[in-house]
């Protein structure tokens, strides 16, 4: 019980073994009466307080640390000593003679005596300032960090070896449509179909194995459902315990990808009609060739000639001429649906090449396209416009060992065709001979 002078009956800890184990456990040992003052205080909190024992005995938190800054010091041990409670927690000390704030892990207990009584209060404090510093760098740091690679326009990831996701950006979160928690420490499976996932984790395995940074396009689909296209660097990484991991960095490409095909789409297509040009043709036109001779498949090609268009052009102006273009190629898309190849190999030229038809379905193609042109109408000032077409037909045979000896001999039929008055189609149906074998009106 504490005597006259409000010092506690603290014979136990006075005595010499006990103060020597209290003075090298490592931490700030001391008792309190029960109005705060100190009873005992071992070698770490004399020297915290700059004073010997005998000054700190009797004397509260307030002569050391002052009022200001120490408020929650002083409800923490009302808590104890009031209410018997015993408290772990984070505690901050303003030092009043150097105004230094430091920070302290304490435990709390009230003291008893035999009957249960509460006499005073016994507090453990470890200085953890530097830990708690060095902690708020590092989330400082991280904050920071976060803050970087969540504005970055990328997909920003980490993955192990056995693929579970071990960190992701905020943008990798809105691509799969959830939170970053969500995705740490899920596999790859579980957040995108397995077949896409397989393919990632196989060229996964493959950086893990060599060990080089690999950069490619990938495609995936996000949340929304729409198909995005991503430029991605992925490196091989390995963790302070050696453990193997790859770091992604995907940057979204998509509207890059989208002009990419546009522009490829333009230069293989005609700007006034939307149908292959005459480049993008002849290379499909090869390819067929070849693979039409390998195979033993028939293969057709029908070109074409507007009848009269420069006197078009010449009497109606070129904007009436690009008219006339325009409701040409849509009679033939009309007509063929989705047979074969329309390109527009000259001004008023066309071609129509026709992978696995033989000569006499070409030819009635052909006429098919011929009679929808002859009976369109086309409204010009006073008048009606009607336009026609001439047709050449000619199908591959064993002895054509180029793409051009079927297009002349397609070229000599439409010659042909305009020799024997126009509107008309004309096929030839092998090589040796040398003019239309057959002509239709």
């Amino acid at each position: 019980m504490p005597d006259s002078t409000g010092n506690c009956d603290f014979i136990a800890l006075s005595n010499d073994s006990y103060r020597l184990l209290l003075d090298e456990v490592g931490a700030f040992v001391y008792t309190t009466d029960m109005v705060g003052r100190y009873t005992f205080a071992n070698r770490m909190v004399l020297q915290l307080l700059g004073h010997p024992l005998d000054y700190v005995v009797g004397k509260d938190i307030s002569h050391f640390f002052g009022d200001k800054g120490n408020e929650a010091l002083r409800e923490t041990d009302e808590r104890v000593l009031r209410g018997g409670e015993t408290i772990a927690r984070e505690e901050s000390n303003l030092i009043l003679a150097t105004g230094e704030l430091r920070t302290y892990w304490s435990t709390k207990k009230p003291l008893r005596d035999a009957t249960g009584q509460i006499i005073g209060m016994i507090g453990i404090s470890h200085d953890i300032t530097e830990k708690k510093r060095l902690e708020d760098k590092l989330r400082r740091q991280k904050e920071l960090l976060d803050a970087l690679v969540d504005n970055v326009d990328a997909l920003i990831y980490m993955k192990d070896a056995n693929r579970r996701f071990l960190y992701a950006n905020r943008r990798m979160a809105d691509a799969f449509g959830c939170s970053v928690d969500q995705i740490i420490g899920s596999l790859d499976v579980d957040l995108m179909p397995a077949e896409v996932a397989e393919r990632f984790w196989q060229q996964d395995q493959k950086i893990l194995a060599n060990g080089q940074r690999h950069a490619c396009e990938e495609s995936l689909v996000d949340a929304s459902g729409r198909l995005r296209h991503y430029w991605s660097v992925i490196i091989p990484w390995a963790g302070p315990d050696g453990t193997p991991a790859i770091i992604g960095l995907s940057t979204d490409i998509t509207e890059l990808h989208a002009l990419k095909e546009e522009l490829q789409r333009q230069a293989r297509a005609d700007s006034l009609t939307g149908i292959a040009n005459r480049r993008s043709f002849y290379e499909s036109a090869e390819h067929e060739f070849a693979r039409s001779r390998l195979q033993g498949r028939a293969l057709s090609l029908i070109t074409i000639d507007i009848d009269f268009f420069k006197k078009i052009n010449d009497t109606l102006g070129h904007p009436m001429g690009d008219r006339v273009l325009q409701e040409f190629v849509a009679c033939c898309q009309d007509a063929l649906r989705t047979e074969g190849l329309l390109a527009r190999t000259g001004g008023e030229e066309f071609c129509i090449l026709l992978p696995g038809t033989d000569l006499d379905a070409a030819r009635h193609i052909a006429e098919r396209i011929r009679e929808q042109t002859q009976a369109r109408r086309i409204a010009v000032p006073a008048q009606e416009l009607r336009i026609s077409a001439s047709f050449g037909v000619a199908g591959l045979c064993d002895t054509d060992e180029r793409f051009e000896t079927l297009y002349s001999r397609a070229d000599l039929a439409l010659y042909a065709a305009k020799q024997q008055g126009r509107n008309r189609t004309s096929l030839l149906r092998s090589p040796a001979q040398e003019g239309a074998s057959s002509s239709m009106t």
